[in-house]
């Protein structure tokens, strides 16, 4: 299912939120926002059927949504959403990262879950619509951001067993504090044996909720196990890393090669890809493949392996101290985090930021 040719340029139209919130009231939201818990006064919001295409697209206050109790979502789960940052220039400018890349998994998501295709273009404008309208809501200092995410899902009221007819595609935004507000913090991460994430052929490499909410009882078993995160192994053999809950992860060997798990059930992290490109400029050797749970346990006992980071929007990247599982631990839960993983953090949080030429050319203006 696909739109792409016949929806770019949507014309936008504004109607003002009425319950603005005051600048005092904004100010004290943005100097301690958390993360996901205060939203801006206007939302993105964009409808699509299957005789009109995508239509009717508008920037209007933030608020409920008014679903009917048979919408298609609700019963058969056809959703998918995405996630990135505006961040604040130290002129005062406003800027995304790679927002194309987010289009285009947003794209392969829609295929995946049957929904139709927001073109690049429409998906990059319904966020500099939403900044248009809410800019002032983007924090300034530190690693604060304005999280945005964008999301679609099947809005007809139809209990058939099909591919919905009637679909809407919204984005909202929500200030983000630092994600290491004391500083980074390596973290130990739990090994689930009980779980997987997602199967081979299933919707492991789509953003959508499903994937997510399978991961939310494992992630309960990390927290009761003193970890941060929990990493899934493939569902066939139980032998190949895959992914943590919402975050790619890295092992580095001592040679200075970076390792990457690759299967056709890990999300396409545009993290991921950005820290591959920056460590290949620095002459980095990177390779992409499956990568077993041996590996990581025989390149530590070696000290083969030397760092392990992951990698997401949220925390850019997060290094990791130790896998822990049922009656083991890989590598030392009070290590420091690598030098190479904070070096790598630093450069793309110092790109995102505006502090650094963006030589790749991975930013975009939102604001102008």
């Amino acid at each position: 299912m696909t739109d792409l040719d016949s929806t770019f340029p949507l014309t936008f139209t504004l109607t003002p939120s009425e319950t603005v919130r005051a600048e005092v009231e904004r100010e004290a939201i943005l100097a301690d926002p958390g993360f996901g818990k205060h939203f801006t006064d206007h939302m993105v919001k964009i409808d699509w059927t299957v005789n009109d295409g995508w239509h009717d697209a508008a920037v209007i206050p933030y608020g409920p949504l008014l679903l009917d109790p048979a919408a298609s979502v609700l019963h058969y789960a056809q959703e998918i959403f995405e996630g990135l940052k505006a961040y604040r220039h130290a002129d005062g400018s406003v800027w995304t990262f790679r927002p194309e890349k987010n289009a285009e998994r947003l794209q392969r998501s829609a295929r995946r879950l049957a929904l139709p295709e927001l073109s690049t273009e429409d998906f990059v404008e319904s966020l500099k619509q939403l900044i248009a309208a809410d800019g002032s809501w983007v924090p300034e200092g530190g690693e604060t951001s304005l999280y945005i995410r964008p999301f679609m899902f099947a809005n007809e009221s139809f209990l058939g067993v099909r591919s919905a007819q009637k679909v809407g595609y919204y984005v909202i935004a929500s200030p983000a504090g630092a994600y290491f507000p004391g500083g980074v913090t390596p973290v130990s991460i739990w090994l689930s044996t009980d779980y997987a994430r997602a199967g081979r052929g299933g919707t492991g490499a789509a953003k959508t909720g499903g994937n997510y909410a399978s991961s939310l009882l494992p992630q309960e078993e990390a927290y009761a196990n003193g970890c941060a995160q929990v990493l899934f192994l493939d569902s066939s053999e139980g032998t190949y890393l895959e992914e943590l809950g919402g975050m790619n992860v890295f092992l580095v060997k001592k040679d200075g090669t970076l390792v990457t798990p690759e299967s056709s059930s890990i999300l396409d992290g545009v993290t991921r890809d950005s820290i591959i490109e920056l460590a290949k400029a620095r002459g980095h050797k990177v390779e992409h493949r499956k990568v077993t749970l041996d590996e990581w346990r025989d390149g530590v006992a070696s000290g083969d392996v030397v760092e392990v980071f992951a990698c997401g929007t949220a925390a850019v990247v997060t290094p990791i101290a130790a896998l822990k599982g049922d009656g083991f631990v890989v590598g030392d839960p009070d290590a420091p985090a690598g030098e190479l993983t904070m070096s790598l953090r630093q450069e793309l949080t110092d790109i995102q930021y505006g502090r650094i030429p963006d030589v790749n050319g991975w930013l975009t203006r939102l604001d102008a």
